[in-house]
């Protein structure tokens, strides 16, 4: 009895492992579907849409820059990195500012041509308004390129501000036993009331890091988009932790430091270069002021005297 009872638990071990590689391999490929359909939900919610991320191509504008073939006409080999930088993606921003790097030349020269012909001419010549008009048409010609410069200036500054914070509350998830691509989606929910620029771009980042086969590709985007030193180094340095092995806490906790001085280094110079900015508001504004409130009641008594006599 005690030989049988062995041998039926061997063959019953035997089985039962067996069956147990067989229920691994459909634990495997169910962990592998779920993946695939988080990585295509992923993709949805950066997708096309009034709220996505990324925008279709279609309309007049499109057929306009096509038909042109604005995209050879006015090339920028860096207007790609640019639309990213201001926080434009997909390629139906691209064909916008074409068509208007296009047409903001004619607007301008209409409108001022218009202006100064029909309606108010100021009293001047001819040749003084003729230039007036072109000198509208080339402001117009520069404008997209200032209005983008200008986007991206106030976008880089809104995801500077909260930068070092977002990189405080990732060290605190990731030294809490987070996992990278966790602690980077939390930290895009919680910093969104402080900057919603850099809400975004650490949600597309998670998101970059969920699908594409490199997760250097991720990083060296997020510092590409923000075009910023001080992001720059921190994508350095997290590709630097995964590539050789090096604790995340402790690159953070350093980036973090480095962000806060370059942010407190930035305050300081605003802060030193204010009174250079303020000499001349003061000269036009305070001094004469100033001087009606000293030499007035000086002028007032010389004037009564005057009177007296």
């Amino acid at each position: 009895m005690l030989v049988g009872v062995l041998v039926f638990a061997t063959l019953f071990t035997l089985l039962n492992g067996m069956a147990g590689g067989a229920k691994l391999d459909d634990r495997m490929k169910a962990v592998a579907t779920r993946r695939d359909e988080l990585r295509r939900r992923s993709r949805q919610a950066i997708g096309t849409g009034a709220t996505g991320l990324r925008h279709t191509d279609e309309g007049f504008k499109k057929r306009v820059v096509d038909r042109l073939n604005l995209t050879t006409l006015l090339e920028d080999p860096k207007v790609v990195d640019k639309m990213a930088q201001a926080g434009f993606r997909g390629p139906k921003p691209l064909t916008q500012f074409y068509f208007f790097r296009f047409a903001s030349p004619f607007i301008f020269f209409a409108a001022v041509g218009f202006y100064l012909f029909v309606f108010n001419d100021f009293g001047l010549p001819v040749m003084s308004r003729v230039t007036a008009t072109m000198a509208a048409a080339v402001i117009g010609f520069y404008a997209p390129n200032v209005y983008l410069s200008n986007r991206i200036a106030k976008r880089r500054q809104s995801i500077m501000e909260a930068f070092p914070d977002a990189l405080d509350l990732l060290l605190i998830c990731v030294e809490a036993g987070m996992s990278i691509e966790a602690a980077i989606q939390k930290v895009s929910q919680e910093i969104g009331s402080s900057s919603i620029e850099l809400a975004e771009e650490m949600s597309l980042l998670s998101a970059e890091l969920s699908y594409l086969p490199d997760r250097r590709l991720a990083y060296e985007g997020l510092g590409r988009r923000t075009n910023h030193a001080g992001v720059k180094s921190v994508s350095t340095a997290m590709i630097q932790a995964e590539q050789y092995g090096t604790p995340l806490g402790v690159a953070l906790r350093t980036m973090a430091k480095e962000n806060r001085d370059l942010r407190l280094a930035a305050a300081e110079k605003k802060a030193a270069a204010l009174p250079a900015k303020l000499t001349v508001p003061m000269i036009i504004f305070f001094l004469p002021v100033l001087f009606v409130v000293i030499l007035g009641p000086a002028i007032i008594n010389i004037q009564d005297t005057m009177a007296g006599k």
